[in-house]
């Protein structure tokens, strides 16, 4: 069945309640499910490099079954039981998404950031308690072993860590050179190293430990910024599951090719993709381990499509961004729907997208706090662009404006703007993260997850976001936590007070900045406070791309920083750069909060003939705004 509207929406709900549906109820089940029908298939099929004609592994589905099971069973005699913990830290390759799959099946699933600094990779490894890490062995170009040893000195947890070769992937001259050139890696540290390929490849592909009883923690994955210390979000194996049948039920079938250069520690690319492949028996394309960030993706991404007959693409605003900077050089008429997550998309950019490709663009909604899928828009013309779609079969998504002490809450009225909250198969209620304290004042109406995010529901039932409660910084697709960043500040001798917040960017949504309020008499600049934070804070993206030094703060009257000007102040400066840019006279008058669109900027003044330019300039940035 495909989604197109409302109606069909419904009737998959109104087939049965959700407990009654027929899904496996493992993960152990769930992967030899997905063999059982589709063995032969296609699963996944990774290429190390991005030409289209390059060297590609693919894996059957029951190869895929197969290496999963010999995996857990790896894992299993490595000392993992059911409440352990096997994390891992490594690109995208098969061997990520047989470890998913592997680790659930042993114990939890615990996949890491690789972007991330040594001290945020040790605290996740900490939290979640693992006791195994899967990562790279040391290879030209990364430091991500090097990280992995430096990472597990810091966590005594770890008993075993089992590399992945990349070299395997590569052709000659290059599988050839790589082993002459291999870098280093100290391992001064606790831990056991063993090869993950030749370990797994002693083991059974039948399970050699029962299977779990039913319904269990099956993975953590960290949230709520990635930096500081991490939150880890616990998914069960019904929540897993659930994201990957609505993928099945809505949008796929094992006729479909899908790719996704997205990465496989986020539950974009592992939930709503990988699972929605187990559950559907599409075969998935990864090419290269940065996905998206690897060299020649983007220049040969419509070279890929055509090499694959890639039915749907999974994407980013970021992405598309990029690749609307390319022609399109390829037969892409296989393709029929891209589907964009993980930040807002801005319109203009839909409709560039789909007038170069002839591809319609879906969004969706979600959150790592939910096992991931709330909402997507329907691929027919009963999709609203603006919106995230519709709740999905079996989840409920009400609007809410709750009190100060997260007591009470009210339903809003249609097209009212509260916070969106979301039950679901996916929420684990009470439970949400690994520690407890963590998830107090989490749900409103007892089940109903808190999402932070402000939004709506129109008479149609559409979601619409229109803004966030919580302060979370959303750098494409990357969640970024402000605090870090004021924390960062607020060790700087002559900062009294900062605010970060997310910036309007036309490539990534929006990106870190901040201001600051000086400590009486002190004396610093813009570029002294943004090299201190390149100093102090750890990972790349989180780093602030603008410091303001002003002479107050904007502040509550309980003194907490007053954000809601900070961001009118980013909006105001950014889009009259843009203005400014594009030749025009028009500026922003004024940026106003709305009731149902949030903050939008007012533009007054140009020319007569300078409304095309003004929507030039300004339609690139997801933020709306108003010619007055």
């Amino acid at each position: 069945m495909k989604y197109t509207s409302v109606q069909d929406r419904d009737n998959v709900e109104n087939e049965m309640p959700w407990s009654d549906c027929d899904v496996p109820k493992t993960m152990h089940d769930y992967i030899c499910n997905a063999a059982k029908k589709w063995g032969p298939r296609p699963a996944i099929s990774f290429q190390i490099t991005s030409g289209p004609k390059d060297k590609a592994q693919t894996l059957t589905w029951q190869d895929y079954c197969d290496r999963s099971i010999q995996s857990a069973n790896l894992f299993r005699a490595l000392g993992v039981q059911e409440t352990d913990t096997v994390a891992y830290l490594l690109p995208i390759c098969n061997e990520a998404a047989v470890t998913l799959v592997g680790g659930a099946i042993a114990g939890i699933a615990n996949p890491v950031n690789p972007l991330l600094g040594v001290d945020q990779i040790a605290a996740i490894l900490r939290e979640s308690k693992a006791k195994v890490l899967v990562t790279m062995r040391s290879f030209p170009k990364s430091d991500l072993a090097q990280k992995s040893a430096a990472a597990v000195k810091l966590a005594p947890n770890i008993t075993h860590i089992l590399e992945v070769d990349l070299l395997h992937y590569l052709s000659p001259p290059k599988s050839w050179i790589v082993p002459l050139i291999r870098p280093k890696v100290n391992h001064d540290h606790h831990a056991k190293v063993m090869g993950f390929g030749a370990e797994v490849a002693k083991q059974n592909t039948k399970l050699d430990f029962p299977d779990a009883s039913g319904n269990r923690i099956g993975a953590y994955f960290h949230t709520g910024g990635t930096t500081g210390m991490p939150k880890l979000a616990q998914h069960t194996y019904e929540g897993i599951v659930y994201n990957g049948w609505l993928g099945s039920r809505m949008l796929f079938d094992e006729t479909d090719t899908i790719i996704c250069p997205l990465p496989l520690f986020h539950v974009f690319g592992c939930h709503v993709i990988l699972s929605a492949m187990i559950s559907s028996g599409a075969h998935m394309v990864l090419p290269t381990p940065q996905g998206y960030r690897g060299e020649g993706v983007f220049d040969n991404f419509w070279k890929l499509i055509e090499r694959w007959d890639v039915t749907f693409m999974i994407t980013v605003p970021t992405a598309i961004s990029a690749l609307m900077q390319r022609p399109v050089d390829a037969d892409v008429s296989s393709l029929k729907t891209a589907f964009s997550g993980s930040a807002p998309l801005p319109v203009e950019l839909i409709n560039r997208f789909e007038s170069a490709t002839g591809v319609t663009v879906v969004e969706g909604y979600g959150l790592t706090e939910a096992t991931c899928l709330v909402s997507v828009n329907p691929a027919s013309e009963n999709r609203k662009i603006g919106s995230v779609g519709l709740p999905l079969p079996h989840t409920k998504v009400r609007i809410l404006n709750i009190s100060a002490d997260g007591k009470t809450a009210t339903d809003c009225a249609i097209d009212e703007v509260g916070e969106i909250c979301v039950s679901n198969p996916g929420v684990l209620v009470g439970k949400t993260y690994t520690e407890a304290a963590k998830n107090a004042d989490l749900f409103a109406d007892t089940d109903y997850l808190r999402t932070g995010d402000l939004g709506r529901l129109d008479s149609d039932g559409y979601l619409f976001i229109t803004g966030r409660a919580k302060d979370l910084i959303i750098r494409g697709g990357h969640n970024i936590d402000p605090g870090e960043i004021e924390e960062t500040l607020a060790g700087h001798p002559a900062v009294a007070f900062a605010g970060a917040i997310g910036q309007p960017d036309a490539h990534s949504g929006e990106v870190p900045i901040a201001f600051v309020e000086l400590v009486a008499d002190a004396e610093t600049t813009p570029a002294e406070l943004v090299a201190y934070c390149k100093k102090n804070i750890g990972e790349r993206a989180a780093q602030p791309k603008y410091i303001e030094v002003l002479d107050e703060l904007p502040k509550t009257a309980v003194g907490k920083v007053f954000k809601p000007d900070l961001r009118k102040s980013a909006i105001t400066r950014v889009f009259n750069d843009a203005l400014a840019s594009a030749g025009t006279e028009a500026r922003i008058e004024a940026v106003l909060e709305d009731n149902k669109r949030g903050l939008v900027a007012q533009v007054s003044g140009g020319g007569e003939n300078d409304d095309a330019v003004i929507k030039g300039a300004l339609s690139a940035f997801a933020r709306p705004f108003d010619r007055v």
